[in-house]
């Protein structure tokens, strides 16, 4: 077990709907299909977060900050550089349950916050 890894009694039961229901659950997301009815994506201010395969639900791509995307990828045997996607920037994240949900959950949450800070007209209160 790598130190960014959680004990065994953490919950490991993310499926589709658990996923789904964590996309649509931020603010302005729209849920969407682009890639055939397969392949659902989450977009928020028309840019993607989030997809996912519907039918197998065997991963799950997310954006990530480059150098965590690199951590991830040591730590984790199920996180992956992403599949069809720009890899220094997307990680795609097995669904082998080898990870807890809340950790799942949080690098969704991650991957829509930084959507949502580079999307036009979000200024930095530092400015």
């Amino acid at each position: 077990m790598t130190k960014l890894q959680t004990g065994k009694n953490q919950k490991h039961t993310m499926n589709f709907d658990r996923f789904r229901a964590i996309c649509l659950g931020f603010p302005l997301v729209s849920e969407e299909f682009p890639f055939g009815p397969e392949t659902v994506v989450y977009k928020v201010g028309g840019k993607i977060f989030a997809l996912a395969g519907i039918d197998l639900f065997e991963s799950i791509n997310l954006k990530c900050d480059p150098e965590k995307a690199l951590e991830l990828r040591e730590a984790f045997e199920a996180v992956k550089p992403g599949y069809h996607m720009n890899k220094k920037h997307w990680n795609t994240v097995l669904m082998d349950h080898s990870i807890p949900d809340k950790t799942i959950n949080g690098w969704i949450e991650e991957s829509y916050q930084l959507v949502v800070a580079k999307l036009p007209g979000k200024k930095s209160k530092n400015k």
